[in-house]
């Protein structure tokens, strides 16, 4: 099964990605108004069950690794709105390491401040350190408002199923009734989407983050999320909001043609890009077909 989604992504990809020849018969006009229609109608995260909320969260570390004794704490600050479409997260933390190396004690203590915001699939870091503000395009969120209408929340179950997780009970935190998750490493407490309650232990370091107050469906006021007054650096790659737009409307406008493609022109496709798939059965290339049928679909939309 797993082949048969690496050919049905691989084959998307490859039709997506490319300048398809039929493209270039698309005229210049016609490209800007997609593109134009395409960044008006961007469609929205919905990343949380709640349209908005203020959470602050109360940070334990603690446990002993190579001889050290390792202990911490901090705070974090939670600011959503537009159901966590926009965000914005500020944290402070505080660690201190013990170390008992030959009979030589030494103690090394090591503070951090990160903010971290996202904007409808624009991820923003904030180095307090340099000065600078890094922008860059969250491609796990962009992807989600292609295949499932900017929805987060069960595709982040699906998620967290994946890697071995599975829900173990229910409790409740700061009165809110949480679903308990058992995840490889630990536990977290997922209330409608945004985790309330998290720990986890890491080569026998063990982080507790707990939520210590929370509102929601309130008033957020836009100064929660302003950032520094730092210059904006781009990440290598990425795309203005214009060029951005106009790549997705040209893998839209791919995606309607690849949903006319015969089966034997995606057979013919997949294996002239991996010989290997030859020894694939006939009945294996058909559901990859499908899959990539029903892709091609979402993203066509």
């Amino acid at each position: 099964m797993k082949k048969l989604v690496f050919y049905a992504s691989l084959s998307l990809g490859i039709m997506l990605l490319s300048n398809c020849k039929n493209d270039k018969n698309t005229p210049v006009n016609d490209k800007q108004e997609i593109a134009s229609a395409v960044a008006k109608n961007d469609t929205k995260l919905k990343r949380y069950q709640m349209s908005s909320g203020i959470v602050k969260y109360a940070t334990k570390i603690s446990g002993k690794v190579m001889g050290s004794t390792i202990s911490g704490s901090g705070t974090e600050e939670l600011y959503f709105k537009d159901w966590g479409n926009l965000e914005l997260k500020k944290s402070d933390s505080k660690k201190i390491t013990k170390m008992n190396i030959f009979g030589q004690k030494k103690t090394d203590v090591t503070e951090e401040h990160t903010i971290n915001k996202l904007d409808n699939g624009k991820s923003y870091t904030v180095d307090n350190n340099r000065k600078i503000v890094y922008l860059r395009r969250d491609p796990a969120m962009e992807m989600m408002k292609t295949f499932n209408g900017g929805n987060v929340v069960d595709p982040g179950k699906k998620m967290l199923e994946s890697i071995g997780g599975k829900i173990i009970g229910k409790e409740n935190v700061l009165g809110y009734n949480c679903d308990v998750w058992q995840i490889p490493g630990g536990k977290q407490w997922m209330y409608k989407g945004l985790p309330l309650k998290l720990e986890m232990t890491v080569m026998g370091i063990t982080t507790t983050n707990t939520a210590t107050s929370a509102k929601f469906d309130t008033n957020v006021p836009d100064k929660y999320f302003e950032l520094p007054d730092y210059p904006i650096k781009k990440e290598e790659g990425y795309q203005s909001d214009e060029a951005y737009a106009k790549d997705k409307a040209e893998m839209k406008e791919n995606a309607k043609k690849m949903q006319n493609l015969s089966f034997e022109d995606y057979k013919k496709m997949v294996i002239q890009d991996d010989p290997e798939a030859k020894n694939m059965s006939e009945e294996e290339l058909k559901q990859g077909y499908q899959m990539m049928k029903m892709m091609a679909k979402k993203m066509g939309k």
